[in-house]
């Protein structure tokens, strides 16, 4: 019987770990794939506070050191085949082995939506990004892409509006699918280019990008656009499917839960990427660790003084 077991060994679901050590509770982490979410293939973070130019993966493994090795956390590598949080106590099963807690922190995670074109996993992380935010600083004066038609498209252009020299909107429709104003104020800008109709078949380059191959949906044309960088937003998949039937989702699927990170059921909290919030970065998936951590912890302290 764990106190914790916290699902996701990324940012959110390690920073939740280290909190839940130093209090004094035993945890069990369970990741299904590596551990390190998204940001273990980010070549250089520059955003996040007092680390400079770390790279993604020597931020894991600090991170893996500091919440993980160091307390000898026990740690399962596996497929979540089933769960019953229902009750005060919770039950997971990972292939033929069941385990029971207390309390529960789901930190699943999202993942970016891909074009799946040829090029883009060759240079990920070398051109390709999916992130404006995060990497829209080092393209500074030169021409990039942004490959979506939504909200989140038209924002990343104007971000990177401000770095850029010229930022081309490429989207297979004739107009956006994004609010008005946010298209309004998009177009507004003398260095964002919108690419109507067309669609990227190819990421081209050598060691880095520079350019794409382009094709217009309605006439079949092709045709090569010189850029350095494309930005990937065509939508995330946050990783909640299989928890749906029983914790409450928005219209999107993001876990329904405010900044407390406790979720409908009693002793089930949510933490990272898969939780509705306005901003997904490194330090709010930290952010959303350490909260659903301490939330866990009055959770049990409340219990304790029930039973007493």
């Amino acid at each position: 019987m764990y106190d914790v077991i916290i699902l996701g060994a990324g940012t959110a679901g390690m920073t939740a770990a280290l909190y839940t050590n130093r209090a004094g509770l035993s945890t069990l982490i369970v990741e299904q794939e590596l551990y390190g979410g998204q940001i273990i293939n980010t070549p250089e973070i520059e955003n996040y506070p007092a680390l400079p130019g770390v790279s993604g993966f020597d931020f894991v493994q600090n991170l893996y050191q500091q919440a993980v090795e160091a307390f000898q956390t026990e740690f399962v590598f596996g497929t979540l085949t089933s769960f019953d949080f229902q009750g005060d106590v919770k039950k997971i099963t990972i292939g033929d082995q069941t385990y029971e807690s207390k309390t529960v922190i789901i930190a699943s995670g999202a993942k970016h939506k891909k074009i799946g074109c040829a090029g883009e996993e060759t240079f990920q992380g070398k051109g390709v990004s999916y992130c404006a935010t995060c990497d829209g600083a080092f393209f500074k004066g030169k021409e990039v892409a942004v490959v979506g038609g939504g909200n989140t498209a038209l924002q990343d252009a104007k971000y990177l509006s401000r770095y850029c020299s010229r930022v081309y909107l490429i989207h297979r429709r004739d107009q956006f699918r994004a609010a008005q104003i946010e298209v309004e104020d998009a177009l507004s800008r003398d260095n964002i280019m919108p690419v109507y109709d067309s669609v990227v078949e190819e990421i081209q380059g050598e060691q880095t990008v520079s350019s794409l191959k382009i094709k217009n949906v309605k006439n079949g044309t092709e045709s090569i656009l010189p850029v350095n960088g494309v930005f990937v937003a065509v939508g995330l998949n946050p990783q909640t499917e299989l928890f749906r039937d029983s914790i409450a989702v928005d219209e999107n699927g993001y876990f329904d839960a405010e900044e407390d990170c406790k979720t409908n059921l009693p002793g089930v909290f949510v933490a990272g990427d898969a939780r509705r919030k306005p901003l997904r970065q490194l330090i709010t998936a930290a952010a959303d660790g350490a909260v659903s951590a301490e939330m866990a912890r009055e959770y049990l302290d409340s219990r304790n003084e029930k039973e007493k």
